[in-house]
């Protein structure tokens, strides 16, 4: 039976809209409707731009600000002694002024299922579920590790999760019903895995990945493209859309410096490690293609809290300073026990197909 879902997605950096495109593909991929819509459209006219440059300076500019911001309204609460912590509905603001431009999109397009792939989304229909004014069952789509409180809200139906302990933590913070498909990422960076190795572009240096994300936040990315190449390596450092870390990072002797690119499928095969700072889409693409991921230099609030998920979870290395990096690129580069039992383990957490457990919501 045909079913119409309506993909809820936000345009902060790349990686929820990236998940909702996926998820949108395989809903079509098994013959149903699918429509994405940025929740971010739903707030009144300028709120959302407003707290996208909001998000994107503190992150990029005074990182301290955002922790301190992550800490105190987004950190999950620490575990109670006399039990779990009781699920509560949330009382955000900005849910409350998107509530209406919902309702009514949902009236115009009538969803079988709604499916939020961002937490200001989940508050919105988890909400809206408890009120009864969206009829649709709702699902939430978690893309982070870390389960952070925003995600949270027993009125959505279903919780979907990257890995076994987000789904313990959602089902532990809501009460609903939770289910571990794993990370959703293009076909392509599974495909990368199967592929015969690509010739490397010197037999000599392997090729490393850094990671910047799409607005190209990172800490001192060069200094660490130097210390990669006289570790005899060639670091091929993402950079995203930041033109000037592009030309900055262009600037150390043995390294490569890439702006947006929609080939790291293709990277990643050639690739022998990934050097991450956000326990993000980046990260899981690259678990998909059979890449070790090490985590250096979070950036702050739900990167590090991220960091620190995945790597307790056995699925990351988390290098606390330049040596700890340095140690892990000599373990997990060459072909070896270490290596073959992360890029096992990276595999491992992709169990099921989220659309297809969509598709299932009554």
């Amino acid at each position: 039976m045909t079913r119409r879902c309506l993909v809820l997605s936000a345009s902060m950096g790349a990686g929820h809209d990236a998940v909702a495109a996926e998820l949108a593909r395989r809903l079509r991929a098994h013959g149903h409707d699918a429509h994405v819509h940025d929740v971010l459209t739903l707030l009144p006219p300028g709120t959302g731009p407003a707290l996208r440059a909001f998000y994107r300076t503190v992150v990029r500019r005074v990182p301290p600000l955002y922790s301190a911001i992550y800490r105190v309204f987004l950190a999950p609460p620490p575990p109670r002694a006399d039990g779990p912590a009781v699920p509560r509905p949330d009382t955000s603001p900005l849910a409350a002024l998107a509530e209406r431009p919902l309702r009514h999109l949902a009236a115009h397009l009538r969803p079988d299922v709604v499916v939020s792939t961002f937490h200001l989304a989940a508050q919105i229909t988890g909400r809206m579920r408890e009120r009864g004014t969206l009829s649709a069952p709702s699902a939430v789509y978690v893309t982070d590790f870390a389960v952070h409180r925003a995600w949270l809200h027993p009125g959505n139906d279903l919780y979907l999760c990257v890995s076994p302990g987000a789904a313990d933590a959602a089902r532990t913070g809501t009460g609903r019903r939770t289910s571990a498909p794993g990370p959703v990422v293009p076909l392509a960076f599974h495909a990368a895995a199967e592929a015969p190795p690509a010739p490397p572009p010197d037999p000599h240096r392997p090729t490393v990945l850094l990671s910047a994300g799409a607005w190209g936040v990172g800490s001192d990315l060069p200094r660490t493209a130097r210390a990669l190449v006289r570790h005899g390596l060639r670091p091929v450092v993402l950079c995203g859309r930041d033109e000037g870390l592009r030309r900055r990072t262009a600037r150390v002797p043995g390294a490569v410096a890439l702006g947006w690119t929609d080939d790291l499928p293709a990277l990643m095969a050639s690739a022998r490690l990934l050097v991450d700072n956000a326990a993000g889409q980046t990260a899981v693409q690259a678990l998909a293609a059979g890449l070790p991921v090490v985590a250096y230099r979070p950036i702050p609030g739900h990167g590090a809290d991220g960091v620190r998920h995945m790597a307790a979870e056995g699925l990351t290395t988390a290098a606390p300073d330049l040596p700890s990096l340095l140690d892990a690129a000599a373990r997990l580069v060459p072909d070896g026990p270490a290596r073959a039992e992360r890029v096992t383990r990276g595999r491992a957490l992709f169990r099921d197909d989220a659309a297809e457990l969509l598709t299932c919501l009554t």
